[in-house]
């Protein structure tokens, strides 16, 4: 699979266009060349990238530009899923990026997982596009690396072909981010557990089929250290036993955010990951991934708010010059290419860096902060650059204003990165 997307791509980066130069008299050997300008379309000539980032970049380029504004617009007013492009990144082999070869994957790395979803966020298809396949890009690891080889091949395959679709249920409203104090309970009778509780902000949860669910397996009071006791399960969202209600919100309206309450939902015992009591290491393992991946997303729409506000501003004629033209304009704009340039870098050092082995967080929190902030800055300024029309849906940049809010709060704040960073890098007390 690996091979025969890179073989396919390839085809398409050598026939890519070269980097624009600014002094085209000049020989090639003092020749100054942009990369890319930040008004054109998923340009993949970015540095920093290899041959099978680019090669990914052009693949999922060519899929994202059937998918316009308009209709990531209308899937936003309508509170519709986006199965069309699900659909299409699917039959297409690209669900399974980071899964093994053996049940269909790629096999390639959160570099080129943070790369597919950074076009498909760019491409103008935001939070919204990315967050239709982010679980079945990287939400499913902990089953790759500790489930059984039945277990893998039960859920890994259709998951990776797109007949299954899953969410991810973590974060309960009494707890938020401290997960080891979760509430939910599963209790075993014989070959089959017992789940009692409730999760929140569960994403998807609409149109899935299959959890991936943490839950205490013993009592706080009854663990010698609060991270045992916690069991991880990936099992069949039973919709008789577990009610799911929808939760309005400002954006990302497309792909549905919801609360999960359940009584007496009976789960079977086959489906525990791992050993009962080790859900929280297994969930662990994937942080710093998740880190990067939104991070990824969240660069992609700052990106495309930057893309869009360009072209624009060289349009829209204000006494009688184009707006870009005035420096209250243009150095705002040239701040936020710089912001999500300096981002981007991070983001992929970071990368890198976990395809290498690196297990700490410094540089996969860092990044995902840097990104998120970056991106709302740029997608502020296009709505203030756009001026009265940056306020109307026609123009696009409203909702990538408001889906850039997501990732500075989600998966994780910034005040809990800059905890992180003080404690783990500065050696400062615990604050918290």
């Amino acid at each position: 699979m690996q091979q025969r997307i890179l073989t396919a791509t390839r085809q398409l980066l050598h026939s890519a266009k070269r980097p624009r130069c600014l002094l085209g008299t000049l020989t090639n050997a003092t020749r100054r060349c942009i990369h890319a300008r930040a008004t054109e379309y998923l340009p993949s000539n970015l540095p920093g990238w290899n041959e099978s980032q680019r090669s990914v970049r052009e693949a999922i380029a060519k899929i994202c530009e059937k998918y316009t504004d308009e209709y990531w617009m209308e899937r936003d007013n309508e509170h519709k899923f986006p199965w069309e492009i699900y659909h299409d990144l699917a039959s297409n082999g690209w669900l399974g990026i980071c899964m093994p070869e053996k049940y269909g994957g790629s096999e390639l790395g959160i570099s080129e997982a943070a790369t597919m979803l950074h076009t498909i966020s760019e491409s103008g298809a935001g939070m919204n596009g990315a967050s239709s396949v982010h679980m079945n890009i990287f939400g499913l690891e902990p089953v790759a690396k500790f489930g059984t080889e039945e277990q893998k091949q039960r859920w890994l395959v259709p998951l990776i072909q797109g007949k299954e679709r899953a969410c991810f249920g973590v974060t309960e409203s009494n707890t938020g981010l401290d997960t080891l104090r979760l509430q939910s309970m599963a209790r075993r009778h014989g070959d089959t557990y017992t789940l009692s509780g409730s999760k929140v902000f569960i994403s998807t949860a609409q149109v899935a089929e299959k959890i991936l669910i943490l839950v205490r397996t013993t009592p706080l009071d009854q663990v010698n250290k609060p991270s045992q006791g916690l069991s991880l399960f990936y099992t069949d969202l039973d919709r008789q036993a577990v009610q799911i209600t929808e939760i309005p919100k400002m954006g990302r309206s497309a792909v549905d955010t919801n609360v999960l309450l359940f009584e007496n939902w009976k789960v079977p015992a086959c489906d525990l990951i791992g050993q009962e009591g080790d859900g929280f290491k297994m969930i662990m393992h994937g942080m710093n991934a998740e880190r990067i991946l939104v991070g990824a997303e969240a660069l992609g729409l700052g990106y495309a708010a930057l893309r869009r506000t360009c072209n624009y501003v060289n349009e829209r004629v204000v006494f009688g010059s184009p707006i870009g033209k005035y420096q209250g304009i243009q150095h705002p704009l040239a701040e936020c290419w710089m912001n999500l340039e300096s981002a981007r870098l991070m983001i992929y050092t970071a990368a890198k860096l976990y395809d290498q082995g690196y297990t700490d967080g410094e540089y996969a929190n860092a990044a995902k902060y840097l990104a998120a902030e970056a991106a709302f800055k740029t997608a502020e300024r296009a709505v203030m650059s756009h001026g009265g029309m940056g306020y109307a849906k026609e123009y696009h940049v409203e909702r990538y204003f408001r889906e850039s809010t997501l990732s500075r709060i989600a998966p994780i704040s910034g005040e809990m990165i800059k905890n992180y960073i003080g404690q783990r890098v500065l050696g400062l007390p615990k604050s918290y």
